[in-house]
């Protein structure tokens, strides 16, 4: 059976330093797994979604890893193609002050980077209700980018909808580029998940109201702008709203938006309003970023839930 969600990107093995500072100062790491595309498919399996994905993984060690964690979370990997001799990509992370860091990436040639278009199952893109991918995914490499605006092109004239986070990366390309495949992507896109600060690397803009206008010029039916601890900014053809984040204690904000829009997906296809779906996605991306690595802290349905029912009580108590 092919899943209501199929995520199509680029895994990468994930080490995480376990204190803060430059990575040649820090002693330990903790072993994870990244990626973006690959934490939002966890994201939804974990959330209780239905979710595939397609990559390349190299025949080694950290590709089995893949295998085991997507088994483990329940999410479908009967597509993902094994490269012999390829390798899996690596990053580092660095921690700052306030939960921010720094990545230094091992990815060039990686396997994810030989996907292409002829790597797709077309029937099994073709019967998936959303496809999900980002603007890493489309930077990463040519053959890459093909296979992604492709399985685009099944999703949507089968009648599904295409699901976009831009997810900027200068590192992997310059900004005129960069702006010129992503505004293709925002123009094929039903849902836009970005952040306000894509937005600024890419317009210069900064005020969520300007920010999901431009993007709604694009014909997106639904704009979700990520705006950090304020929560998000969402617009439709016919309203728009703020819908406010949650005071959390920081450790490490990776992989929080990628855990916001599988919390995003899993509530729009379930049918939930625009209020609840917001406010769920804000819920799981804050508590991401209350353990370290992409991973690890993404809550389960149950637990983002109940954190929001605990902040509704503290509300009303004030």
């Amino acid at each position: 059976m092919v899943p209501d969600i199929i995520s199509i990107g680029e895994p990468m093995v994930e080490f995480c330093a376990t204190s803060k500072g430059r990575l040649s100062q820090v002693p330990l790491f903790k072993r994870g797994w990244g990626g973006d595309t690959s934490n939002f498919a966890v994201a939804v399996a974990r959330l209780g979604g239905s979710v595939g994905y397609l990559c390349r993984l190299g025949d080694d060690e950290f590709g089995r890893s893949f295998l085991e964690l997507w088994r483990k979370e329940g999410v479908d990997a009967s597509r993902v193609i094994i490269e012999k001799g390829a390798f899996t990509g690596v990053y580092f992370i660095s921690l700052m002050e306030g939960g921010k860091h720094d990545f230094t990436y091992y990815r060039k040639d990686s396997a994810a980077s030989h996907f292409s278009p002829e790597d797709l199952d077309e029937s099994y893109v073709k019967k998936a209700k959303v496809l999900h991918s980002s603007g890493i995914s489309l930077a990463v490499s040519q053959s890459l980018r093909e296979a992604v605006l492709k399985a685009v092109s099944l999703c949507k004239a089968s009648g599904g909808i295409f699901s976009f986070d831009p997810n900027v990366r200068l590192r992997l390309w310059p900004i005129g580029t960069a702006r010129a495949i992503i505004e293709y992507a925002f123009r094929q896109a039903d849902i836009i998940l970005s952040s306000i600060e894509d937005m600024e690397l890419l317009y210069g803009i900064s005020d969520p109201e300007v920010a999901t206008k431009k993007l709604m010029e694009m014909g997106a039916s639904i704009i979700a702008l990520k705006l950090g601890a304020q929560g998000c900014y969402i617009r439709t053809k016919d309203r728009a709203f703020l819908s406010e984040g949650f005071k959390v204690d920081v450790v490490d904000t990776t992989g929080a938006g990628d855990a916001f829009d599988g919390a995003f997906l899993v509530g729009y296809l379930e049918g939930w309003s625009l209020e609840k779906i917001s406010a769920f996605a804000n819920a799981v991306g804050a508590l991401t970023t209350t353990g370290f690595g992409a991973v690890a802290p993404i809550p389960s349905r149950e637990e983002a839930l109940r954190f929001m029912e605990s902040q509704k009580s503290l509300g009303d108590k004030r």
